[in-house]
């Protein structure tokens, strides 16, 4: 998660104008793999990764409805001999690589799309970083 939060910081530190980033496609992966979701650009995948940041930070407690109370009633019906137990930690453990798998995946498009963001400030501006006073 910190991969994550750490790109996420960089990438909103280092886009400045993400109007740039309208129109522009995310290239393809080295081996061939197409963008997923359809063809969306990069300016709203810079939307929707700063939207997501928000929920990562507060944690599941902010996804999920406190005022629903439908799954203790299944929990109490549960007996320990049926093996609820053991499902429950085989669920945690899978669901919990699953949420790293996609923190990094989610870190994985946050640096590219900074480093596409500034491969366009380059190709914007002329000079080495020098003024051009």
């Amino acid at each position: 998660m910190e991969q994550y939060l750490s790109a996420t910081q960089k990438m909103e530190q280092e886009v400045m104008f993400p109007s740039l980033l309208r129109g522009v496609f995310p290239q393809q992966e080295r081996d061939g793999e197409a963008p997923e979701g359809g063809p969306t650009d990069l300016y709203e995948r810079y939307q929707l990764l700063k939207a997501i940041k928000p929920v990562v930070e507060r944690g599941l407690a902010s996804v999920t409805d406190p005022g629903s109370s439908g799954d203790t009633e299944d929990d109490a019906e549960a007996s320990p001999a049926d093996g609820a137990e053991d499902n429950l930690e085989e669920r945690l453990s899978h669901h919990l690589a699953g949420l790293q798998q996609v923190l990094s995946h989610l870190a994985r498009d946050t640096t590219a799309l900074t480093r596409r963001y500034s491969q366009i400030l380059e190709q914007i501006s002329p000079g080495d970083g020098q003024p051009s006073w």
